[in-house]
């Protein structure tokens, strides 16, 4: 049995004869969701007869009917997978994505994505258990819903993981080599250069991208990690030699007085182990990103052969 109004061929078989399959899809009691998979019909949320019958019953119910169309040779990946991991929630007519072990034999269904891999287990460190079902490890599913994704979506689905600190540009990087071909995978390639760099926000990459890197700008080290006194403050971008921190504030940033108040206490903090902080808003990096590097250098300069 599988629980939560489902039930397969095989276990209906054990106790009643075949003809109680039919019987009951004729009197609305019982729905096929795939192959050997049936169940309540009372699990139908939705009553357009054009979606597929999997498409017609809650998220979490057609998960767990993919799972024993499976038969434990499966689990939950790609965009199914992001959801489970709480990052994107699953749009309605997405259909539910399957990693199984190449061989495995089960093909595509209506509403139902089944990949194949060699050299695929369902065990750790490939696939993990979340919320009670088997999903593969978030950094292979980042990496294999690159190219499912929107566009606008991509990059910050990943920066997001990587600062609530799910996963590590290392993890990232190790998983993006396990897929030789996808579309846009130069995209994904410069994304994962930038995290590795230490970028944390679409403003940092931008700023690495235009401004902070090339002749003059010294080697910054992104999320450095400065301990004053009980207190471990991370650093956007420090030049150490210099003691100089680069903070870029977002388009957002200080909309809140209480959001600045704090800005300003670190800062201050800052400056009583000898870091100068240096805060460029998203307007004007955006707007002048060639003033904002003058200005970066001269700073630098200055502070390597201070004016007598």
């Amino acid at each position: 049995m599988c629980g939560n109004g489902l039930v397969t061929r095989r276990d209906i078989l054990r106790v009643a004869p075949a003809w109680t399959i039919q019987t009951a899809r004729r009197a609305d009691r019982l729905v096929r969701l795939l192959p050997g998979i049936y169940g309540d019909a009372a699990l139908i949320r939705h009553t357009n007869a054009d979606l597929p019958m999997l498409a017609r019953v809650e998220r979490d119910v057609a998960r767990r009917a993919a799972l024993a169309y499976a038969d434990g040779r499966g689990a939950l990946s790609r965009l199914t997978a992001l959801d489970v991991w709480g990052l994107r929630r699953q749009a309605p007519r997405e259909p539910v994505y399957l990693d199984l072990p190449r061989g495995s034999g089960l093909r595509d269904r209506r509403h139902l994505v089944v990949v194949h891999r060699s050299g695929f287990a369902i065990a750790p460190p490939q696939v993990v258990a979340r919320g009670g079902l088997p999903v593969t490890r978030l950094d292979r599913t980042l990496v294999d819903c690159w190219p499912l994704l929107p566009a606008v979506d991509r990059s910050s689905l990943l920066i997001r993981a990587v600062n609530d600190r799910l996963t590590t540009p290392r993890r990232l990087a190790a998983a993006f080599a396990e897929v030789p071909r996808m579309p846009d995978r130069g995209a994904l390639s410069g994304l994962l250069d930038r995290l590795a760099a230490g970028c944390r926000s679409p403003l940092e990459i931008w700023g690495h991208d235009n401004v902070f890197t090339g002749s003059g700008m010294p080697a910054f080290t992104r999320q450095a990690r400065v301990r004053v006194g009980v207190r471990t403050i991370y650093l956007d971008m420090f030049a150490e030699a210099e003691r100089v921190n680069i903070e870029l504030d977002g388009a957002t940033s200080h909309g809140d007085p209480a959001e600045r108040e704090i800005d300003l206490r670190r800062d201050a903090l800052l400056a009583t182990v000898g870091i100068l902080v240096v805060r460029f808003s998203h307007r004007r990096l955006t707007a002048d990103p060639d003033q904002v590097r003058r200005e970066t250098l001269a700073i630098l300069a200055n502070r390597a052969h201070p004016t007598p």
